[in-house]
């Protein structure tokens, strides 16, 4: 079989993606005419197949990803240079709801998980040490390093100390902020035990941040204050671990419904492939895990705009509606506060992938989320309440947007990437690259190719696999992040220093 060499992927689309390179003068037939390409064109990048005049929409996915700064011609290469966004600033909305319920078979799968006390499931059995404020960094990582070297991590996963540099001279929200994604680190179902570490005089005090925590399992979280302490604090600390270890080494996987799982949605360094190929094939196991009554979780917010009404209009209800327009124009705000523009988001990486404006690659990132309706919207710092698909607020940065989706409660983090990206944050974060050659070129970071589906592979084959590598993960397989240790948490800040 002859494979495709671009993609015209909507009926409605102005541009086809070209998915191998291709060169001036050569021809492509698209909706029975011939189109003569009039540049040079990368792969992952758009030709338009019709006349545009200056002013006029170009549409990608059936939308507009922005309008024609010049007159264009069939056969040209389409990219930043000649194609501008469409976007400004806050916008009114309608809710125009979109009932399209999932038409998929709920099964029996299961995946290996850690049952806790109140209910909750891991899928990691970890101990974890979370400084309440940055001074104690170094005395955290120590402790880790230690209990590591002393237990050879015999009935645990691992250990890790969760840096940061913030808990002190911080305001409101920011503040609060630290405060709300601390906790939530604590009370992750990942951590099989928690030693909170405290400096003792910090804005994010240790008595009121431990009351945060509300009705915890005092066994497996405790507190130390090195202030407090007489003498050697790690010591101490030693103490306190080797506590914790005891409890947290017993503990042992068995089968757990897949209801219970709960995933993260993201994507970075994302290319022109992206919305073909990786961002369906998480869609696709999004759908399928809603359906199993599972939960998803889609953030970046600024890289929702321009895609915005598709996902307001598959709210289940009017509230949701409201929560989700609040959360895209509080975003918008935020950029227009700072002088900002909001329309100017896809990094080098992602122009020189082809991904031209932030339209183009809003409506490629949402598709991440698939077709599920819109079960639950949350601000950043919330845990997660409702199962099904739900909308979180966070920047698009990708490791204060992984770090975010983490800290509501998902267990494992599916991040899409065409440019390739090693980082992970504190619960797995699995890689799918989006062509080929990143996959073949980096298989120290990517845990799965979704660019099988241009070389040949159909989505239909595609998905049982991916899902079977998921609860690979979700049992205890390690994602290439584990492997190479690559892990690590980062704080939205937004005011000031003190």
């Amino acid at each position: 079989m002859e494979l495709a060499t671009y993609l015209k992927i909507n009926p409605a689309d102005s541009v086809v993606v070209c998915l191998q390179p291709k060169k001036k003068g050569e021809i492509i037939d698209i909706d029975g005419r011939q189109v003569v390409l009039n540049q040079d064109t990368p792969a992952g990048h758009k030709v338009l197949i019709k006349d545009v005049k200056k002013g006029e929409d170009i549409i990608k996915y059936g939308y507009p990803i922005g309008h024609a700064r010049e007159d264009l011609k069939a056969g040209d290469w389409v990219n930043e240079n000649n194609l501008k966004t469409n976007l400004s600033g806050t916008l009114e909305y309608t809710y125009n709801p979109v009932n399209e319920e999932l038409s998929i078979k709920k099964g029996n799968r299961t995946f290996k998980g850690y049952k806790r006390q109140n209910g909750d499931v891991g899928v990691r059995n970890e101990i974890w040490i979370v400084p309440t404020v940055g001074c104690v960094n170094g005395i955290a990582e120590k402790l880790a390093a230690k209990l590591r070297q002393e237990t050879g991590c015999k009935g645990i996963d691992s250990v890790y100390a969760w840096h940061h540099n913030f808990g002190c001279s911080q305001l409101s929200g920011d503040h609060e902020n630290t405060r709300k994604v601390l906790r939530d680190i604590c009370l992750h179902p990942n951590a099989g035990a928690v030693l909170v570490l405290s400096l003792g005089c910090e804005n994010n005090q240790p008595d009121q941040f431990m009351e945060m925590l509300g009705d915890y399992d005092k066994n497996r979280i405790r507190l130390l204050v090195t202030q407090k302490v007489v003498g050697d604090e790690v010591e101490e600390g030693m103490r306190i671990l080797r506590e914790l270890y005891a409890v947290a080494s017993k503990d042992v996987r068995e089968g757990v419904p897949v209801s219970k799982l709960r995933v993260g949605l993201k994507c970075g360094g994302s290319d022109g492939f992206s919305g073909i190929t990786a961002n369906p094939l998480v869609g696709e196991f999004s759908d399928w895990l809603v359906a199993q009554g599972g939960t998803s979780v889609l953030t970046e917010v600024p890289e929702m705009f321009g895609a915005e009404t598709i996902l307001m209009n598959r709210c289940r209800t009017e509230q949701l509606f409201d929560q989700t327009v609040s959360m895209i124009n509080n975003f918008k705000e935020y950029f227009l506060s700072h002088g900002e523009p909001v329309g100017e988001n896809p990094s080098p990486g992602n122009k020189a992938g082809g991904i031209s404006t932030l339209e183009d690659k809003a409506l490629g990132c949402t598709q991440k989320c698939g077709k599920a309706p819109v079960s639950g919207v949350m601000e950043y710092g919330d845990r997660l309440e409702n199962t099904g698909l739900n909308l979180l607020s966070a920047p698009g940065n990708d490791l204060v947007a992984a770090t975010a989706l983490a800290s509501c409660g998902c267990h494992l983090v599916l991040f899409t990437t065409g440019r390739g990206t090693p980082f992970g944050t504190f619960v797995p974060t699995m890689k799918i690259a989006t062509n080929p050659t990143l996959a073949k070129n980096k298989p120290n970071w990517v845990d799965f190719s979704a660019g099988q589906l241009v070389e040949g592979r159909t989505m239909q084959e595609l998905v049982p696999e991916f899902i079977d590598k998921v609860l690979a993960v979700a049992s205890g397989q390690k994602a290439k992040n584990e492997e190479n240790d690559y892990r690590e948490i980062s704080i939205f800040k937004n005011g000031v220093t003190l």
